[in-house]
This record gives structure tokens, sequence and C-alpha cells, in this order.
């Protein structure tokens, strides 16, 4: 047998629960994977609530998780480039990565990078890949002032330093404790909430792009600052980026494993860093997403089964 996490019904973190179930076996073109590491998202959380009903259903009992990192044990016919033993991350469309075992497509998987820590391998993927997106969606170059929300959160913190690596000035929007880590990154920050116009005003001398990754009117502040709409990207906000003809790329937009592959490679360079703010096994997957739905994480929760 197996495990995997499992929930019978929409709710809060307490319908988690690790269940006993039958591995999986890969079809053609797929790969079964051992995960070593597997990242926790706030999508995966509104999923579990029911928040996305609408957008994401899920089928009962449902797993969870797409991002993974781990040791291939079969592999399926029809793939090449793979063989068992091979040391990989990459991403599941099928929510099931938290979890001793998964099957994913060998199309979106590459091989890891021998510097790159098994924590931060396996929580890659949604981060990473969302914010290559959202710094590819206003084109920052080294003329510009990017303005980030949510600068030292999980995708924020790799938005900041993909915008820096583009030449880019960038002023983050995150709490002080926060402040030390965005300094070191070569980010100027500024403190969000009330009157937070006024001090991106005095932090720098205009605003070209804006890049939120909050939501809660960010959007309208990035036009307020005088950002033109093309140059304003939110991943969540899609409400106002609808009224406001903003633009709204996700993850989707860069789910390749190339571009993963480009990424991981970044971080064996010493060029990205992945923060990782706690590490939970399996059966912790509650205290994982209790930690997630605070809010306040700086970089990224990850379960090891």
């Amino acid at each position: 047998m197996s495990r995997a996490v499992r929930f019978d019904e929409y709710g809060a973190v307490d319908v988690l629960y690790v269940a006993d179930v039958k591995p999986p076996r890969p079809g053609r073109g797929q790969l079964l994977v051992r995960v070593r590491a597997a990242g926790v998202n706030p999508g995966e959380a509104k999923i579990r609530q029911g928040a996305m009903h609408e957008r994401f259903p899920a089928t009962f009992p449902s797993g969870e998780g797409s991002d993974l990192a781990g040791v291939v044990e079969e592999v399926g016919e029809g793939v090449t480039g793979f063989a068992i033993g091979d040391e990989v991350l990459g991403f599941t469309h099928n929510r099931a990565s938290h979890a001793e075992h998964v099957v994913v497509e060998a199309e979106n998987v590459t091989l890891r990078p021998a510097g790159v820590p098994w924590e931060v391998a396996g929580s890659l993927y949604v981060v990473g890949c969302t914010a290559y997106a959202a710094v590819r969606a206003v084109s920052p170059s080294a003329s510009d002032t990017v303005v980030v929300a949510g600068a030292a959160g999980g995708v924020g913190s790799l938005v900041v330093q993909l915008a820096r690596r583009a030449g880019a000035e960038v002023v983050g929007l995150a709490s002080e404790p926060h402040h030390a880590w965005l300094r070191e990154h070569g980010v100027i920050p500024v403190t969000y909430g009330e009157g937070v116009a006024e001090r991106i005003r005095r932090a720098t001398t205009r605003v070209d792009a804006f890049i939120d990754t909050v939501g809660d009117g960010y959007v309208e502040l990035a036009l307020e600052l005088g950002v033109a709409p093309g140059r304003i990207e939110t991943i969540i906000d899609f409400a106002a980026a609808q009224r406001h003809g903003t633009k709204m790329e996700g993850s989707m937009s860069a789910s390749t494993a190339a571009v993963l592959a480009e990424l991981a490679q970044l971080v064996e360079r010493g060029e990205l860093e992945v923060p990782i703010e706690a590490v939970y096994p399996l059966e912790q997957v509650q205290a994982a997403f209790r930690e997630v739905e605070r809010g306040h994480t700086h970089g990224k929760i990850v379960l090891v089964p």
C-alpha cells in the first residue's frame, strides 16, 4: 500500500486525512514517482474549501497537490529520456502529489539538478512558473521600475528576483519583518497597508509596471500610480483585470518542463532563491495548511512523505 492525502467533502483543514491507497501504475507516456517533497499552495486550500468549485470542482474522495520532486520507480510504455532511479521534479494536474507515490506525464518532469535541495525542487512548479509568467507579462527592462505586491510570499519572492534579473528597479510591498530579506536581494522594501501609495511615491520617482500577487485592490492602486493597464499583471484578481483590461497570466501559461528546468538551473547556480518557511511530514498535512492559510509565510511550505 501507499499513503496519500484525501478529503471527502469541502471544508476546513480538519477534512484532510492520510489514507492507505493502492499504489498507482503508470500508463503510456507516464512515470511512477516516489515523492520526496511536495509543495503546499494557497490555491489548493481554496479548492478544498470549495471556494473554486465553479472553476475547479472536486470529485470525492479527492486528492490534492501539484508540485513534486522524487525518484522514478517505474517507466510507462513509450517513455524515453527517463529511467528507474532518475531524480526528477515536475508537476501533475491531477491533484495527486501530496502522497508517497504519484503518476505523472513524462512531459511534465525534468531531471533534478544535484545542487537543488529536495524541498526546493518539490515546491518549485507553482510558484516558479507563476512568477515566470507574471514577470514575462510585464516585460521589465533595465529602464523600468516594477512594484510587486506580496513581495515576500511564495510567488512574490521569486517575482522580485526574476524582475531584478531582467535589470529592473524593484519595489517590494511586504511587512517589515521581511524588509531585510528584500534588501539583501536588491529590492526596495515598502510596507503595505494604509498610505502605501504615498510610500511608493517616496521610494521611487515613477512606476512603469506592477505585479499583484495578493488581490485586494492592488490593480486599482497600480492604475492610481499611473501604470498603463497593459503593464499591470495580477495572478489573483481576475475580476479587476477584466474590468480594467490588465494582464492576468497564471502558471498555466508557463507550465512546461522547459521553464521548470530553466528555473532549476538558476537555483543550482545560486541565481534564484526559493525560501522555505517550514517542512512538515505528510501526516501533519493539516498543520501545513494551517500555516499556509495564515497568509503570512515567507516562501514555501513543504510536505515530505
